[in-house]
């Protein structure tokens, strides 16, 4: 029986988890290189007593403060007018509740084993302690997005996780494809951010205010934004664009297989179960302002993204592009889930998928640890050590990477007795539910195809990687499985994939604490939706829960079949099948095009308006500006030659006579009256003759 802790213990104890990370990244940052291993152990222990502490916050939530939200505020700016504005007050904070209890564990859980794994996997690394230092940055910015109870915290914390990501995608720098990949999800993702700040200024200007529950209070009481629920809407599908960028949603999600160029040990951490689930998380936190057709434009997105990424992982071979994808699709998932109101199993799926999606990507980078050994120990610099045809036959060398790697399989394919079928049977019986009540049927037909598509995709890596013969002549031979620091965090993540962690009866989400603890209140009903409704809706979902179990069952065990008998017992060929349908097997293996398309439409059409308005520039513009100089230049000479020829001329002309006449008549002006009289009589006669002649 543990001691309770006060409500203001508890919530400086999640501040307290939130500055360490940053301690260690500031320590690292100035330190790094001069502390013993070069500050690796600082971090690694750093993330260790935020675990410890993160495990200690939820059990004291959940077992004292179970419905209750404890908050931190503090105001940040109180000014009594500003012009134009009006009276300005911004208060900012932090929030525990069992939303924000559980994802800060899952981060600080997947973060501390992505440290030890990283102390064996970048042994030797150009910039070992910067990588540690970004690890502890990159945690204390999803940690801030996840116990802010603002929309302004959150912004801030959501744009420093992009620039830790980029950090940490680009760690490999003198890599072009890596600094592109940096460069890429960074741009792309700015996308998504445009639109989540629009929808940020929609509601700030609406209820002069960033906080999430006085939002959620004011759009209960009839407080809409310009009064209309189609506004309500728009700024409910503006905040979602920060989602569709985070969580590589369609049309955003491009980024994220490029992503794979950095450290495996990144991919676990970033795009496997934390950055990438905080899209998720956004539109679980905001999902009270959410209008039913802003639902459904979510649960669209995420039906796309989920097929689209789980048909073009079927026909990749890089093993770390077939996770990618299979994350996008996961992702779309969990969006699919939350905009068909299935809110408890989105979320949940998101916890169940961060510990197997992160043990896929570590026990790829096991394989890959492995594969760069024998290799290199062969002198053989181009063979790919991430094709999946260049490996097979690694089950004997490397058993705990295997097992591991066939218990996180079976867990993303829904298999009882693993996390993941309790989190995809809920989804699937929320699609089925949803599809009922609304007519949408295309959701849960997506929702069940995906299912099998994943089984059928993850088996077949599994079969490539693991078993059959190795393709590579005498290179298994120097192949061995990863030492301690590596396989101990693979072993965690498979025990947390399997059901025990969540719910004691296998076949029964509902029943698990986890669930009891993010289930659906009447407080995170969203704004449009009448309690009857959503009464209907979960009364739909109990009876939906046998037959999305039973048909999820089916569609997953097809998959796994269809991929033994293609890739192990050879029953049918895949490079035939490949021949036949080659259109299509192109078509997925480049991606759907959609590279392509942005290339040619994005970037090709942002350079031609670039082209054409350097063209209007020089042409047009720089013409009439060069013109305008030629003829004032013209004008000009002309001016001065008028100005030197004529007016100086007759000016100078003018002086020149008058100096002359001057110079003249100063040969009489002698300063003699003699001669003045002289002169005086000499004018009177000639005078006198002139007039007399006249």
């Amino acid at each position: 029986m543990t001691i309770p802790m006060s409500p203001d213990t508890l919530i400086m104890t999640a501040v307290s988890i939130l500055v360490l990370p940053l301690v260690g990244f500031t320590l690292l940052l100035f330190f790094g290189k001069k502390l013993p291993r070069q500050g690796d152990w600082l971090e690694t222990s750093i993330m260790t007593v935020v675990l410890g502490l993160a495990l200690a916050v939820l059990a004291q939530k959940l077992q004292y403060y179970h419905d209750d939200i404890i908050a931190l505020n503090f105001t940040w700016v109180d000014m009594n007018n500003v012009p134009g504005i009006g009276p300005l007050k911004i208060v900012l904070g932090f929030q525990l509740d069992n939303l924000s209890s559980i994802m800060v564990v899952v981060v600080a859980l997947i973060s501390t084993l992505v440290h030890y794994f990283s102390i064996g996997y970048m042994h030797g690394d150009a910039r070992y302690s910067r990588y540690f230092a970004y690890l502890g940055f990159f945690s204390f910015s999803m940690l801030l997005i996840v116990l802010a109870d603002n929309l302004l915290l959150l912004y801030v914390g959501w744009e420093l996780v992009g620039i830790s990501s980029y950090l940490l995608i680009g760690h490999w720098y003198e890599k072009k494809s890596a600094s592109d990949a940096a460069i890429k999800a960074f741009i792309v993702n700015r996308i998504g951010d445009v639109g989540f700040f629009i929808g940020i200024a929609i509601l700030y200007h609406t209820f002069h205010t960033f906080g999430l529950r006085e939002i959620f209070e004011a759009i209960r009481g009839g407080h809409l934004p310009y009064g209309s629920e189609g506004w309500l809407t728009a700024a409910g599908v503006l905040v979602f664009c920060g989602a569709v960028g985070k969580s590589a949603q369609f049309p955003l999600h491009v980024w994220l297989p490029d992503a794979m160029e950095g450290p495996t040990p990144v991919s676990a951490l970033i795009h496997a179960a934390t950055m990438v689930a905080a899209g998720v998380y956004l539109v679980a936190r905001t999902f009270p302002m959410m209008t039913a057709d802003a639902l459904l434009v979510i649960a669209y997105i995420g039906a796309v993204t989920a097929f689209i990424s789980a048909t073009i992982a079927v026909a990749q071979n890089d093993i770390k592009k077939v996770l990618a994808y299979s994350t996008i699709s996961q992702l779309g998932y969990m969006i699919m889930a939350l905009g068909v109101g299935a809110y408890t199993a989105g979320f949940f799926h998101l916890v169940t998928h961060a510990m197997f999606k992160a043990g896929l990507f570590l026990g790829s980078g096991s394989v890959i640890h492995a594969m760069h050994h024998a290799l290199h120990h062969q002198g053989d610099h181009q063979t790919d050590a991430q094709d999946i045809r260049n490996m097979g036959g690694l089950k004997e060398k490397m058993p705990i990477t295997f097992w591991t790697f066939v218990i996180y399989t079976l867990a993303i394919s829904g298999i009882p007795l693993t996390s993941g079928f309790l989190s995809k049977d809920e989804i699937l019986a929320g699609t089925l539910a949803f599809g009922g009540l609304s007519g949408h049927i295309l959701i849960p037909i997506t929702g069940f195809l995906v299912a099998g598509l994943t089984a059928f995709y993850m088996f077949r890596l599994v079969i490539l990687t693991f078993l059959g013969e190795h393709r590579g002549t005498h290179r298994l031979e120097h192949v061995h499985e990863s030492p301690r620091v590596m396989t101990v965090p693979l072993i965690v993540l498979a025990a947390l994939s399997t059901f025990v962690f969540f719910s004691f009866n296998p076949f029964g989400a509902a029943d698990g604490w986890i669930a009891r603890a993010i289930e659906r209140p009447e407080s995170v009903t969203p704004a449009s939706v009448a309690p009857a409704t959503n009464q209907v809706f979960e009364e739909a979902l109990h009876h939906a829960h046998l037959p999305a179990m039973g048909l999820s069952l089916l569609v997953a065990t097809l998959g796994i079949l269809i991929a033994f008998a293609t890739y192990y017992w050879r029953k049918i060929s895949a490079d035939r099948v490949a021949e036949s349908l080659r259109p299509l097997h192109t078509f997925l293996a480049n991606k759907w095009y959609f590279d392509e398309l942005y290339n040619g439409v994005v970037i090709g059409g942002t350079l031609g308006l670039t082209r054409a308005l350097r063209w209007f520039d020089n042409i047009i513009i720089d013409g009439v500006v060069n013109g305008a100089g030629w003829l004032t230049k013209g004008t000009s000479f002309i001016s001065g030659k008028v100005d030197l020829g004529v007016i100086d001329g007759l000016v100078n002309a003018t002086a020149y006579i008058t100096g002359f006449f001057g110079l003249l008549f100063r040969k009489f002006q002698t300063g003699k009256v003699q001669t003045y009289i002289v002169f005086a009589v000499l004018s009177v006669v000639i005078f006198y003759f002139v007039f007399r002649l006249v």
